[in-house]
């Protein structure tokens, strides 16, 4: 089953330096028909003007995600060293039995993010928090895992991660991201008691015979393969979650 998501039907949390248009119910945005995706329990689209504070917490037994669209982020999260995320790059707070204060701050040229928030399988523990700069490198115009729960995805662990290598998400989950050419299409596989959500990051794609713009979103639920054709240059992250 697909179910399509517009930009225009998101709900809005806003203050004077910050906008999140959310997915999924957060804060003050209560929507009965938009509760969460499997265990994907929120997804915000934040943009933070220059200099710009976005702050939580306190926050338990919840991975945090965070992946900077544009301009740059420094994440601070209780007495954790703090975080400098330039474009592509992606922040994990992965909170465990508890954080005080989580703050995300902008640059002097501002930052817009995608934030996503995964319930863990397994019970509470040391919060943690990691990072990763962008890896355009390794892009190939498919699917590339930047966040994972599954040891398999990272088969090698190293101090120093120089190959793009997963974060490691206490969510039995996946975090994918596709930057794909026009004209050319990304495929993922997976099992159908998983839930998938893509959302569009730039430019228009296009699943089965829905056509996707910035910002629109699609759950596919029972779904084996999940198909993304370009129709002009697009970046798209992908969920991949247990079914609740």
């Amino acid at each position: 089953m697909i179910t399509v998501r517009r930009a225009d039907s998101l709900g809005l949390v806003q203050s004077d330096r910050l906008a999140l248009r959310c997915h999924f119910a957060f804060a003050t945005y209560r929507d009965p028909a938009y509760q969460h995706e499997g265990r994907l329990r929120a997804l915000n689209l934040g943009a933070l003007s220059p200099f710009g504070t976005y702050s939580l917490g306190p926050e338990a037994e919840v991975d945090i995600l965070t992946w900077v669209q544009a301009g740059s982020l420094t994440a601070q999260v209780d007495d954790f060293a703090p975080e400098s995320l330039q474009a592509e790059g992606l922040h994990l707070i992965s909170t465990g039995s508890g954080c005080q204060m989580l703050t995300w701050q902008a640059g002097a040229e501002g930052a817009s993010f995608l934030q996503f928030w995964f319930l863990p399988d397994t019970e509470a523990g040391t919060p943690r928090q990691e990072s990763r700069a962008g890896f355009s490198q390794t892009e190939d115009g498919g699917f590339r895992i930047l966040a994972s729960g599954f040891p398999e995805d990272d088969p090698e662990e190293t101090e120093t991660v120089t190959d793009g290598a997963p974060v490691a998400l206490s969510a039995g989950a996946r975090l994918l991201h596709a930057a794909i050419p026009a004209g050319e299409g990304a495929a993922y596989r997976t099992s159908p008691a998983r839930d998938l959500y893509l959302v569009v990051v730039s430019g228009v794609v296009r699943v089965q015979e829905t056509v996707l713009k910035a910002g629109d979103a699609v759950a596919a639920q029972g779904v084996t393969t999940l198909t993304v054709m370009a129709r002009e240059q697009a970046v798209v992250l992908l969920t991949d979650v247990a079914a609740v």
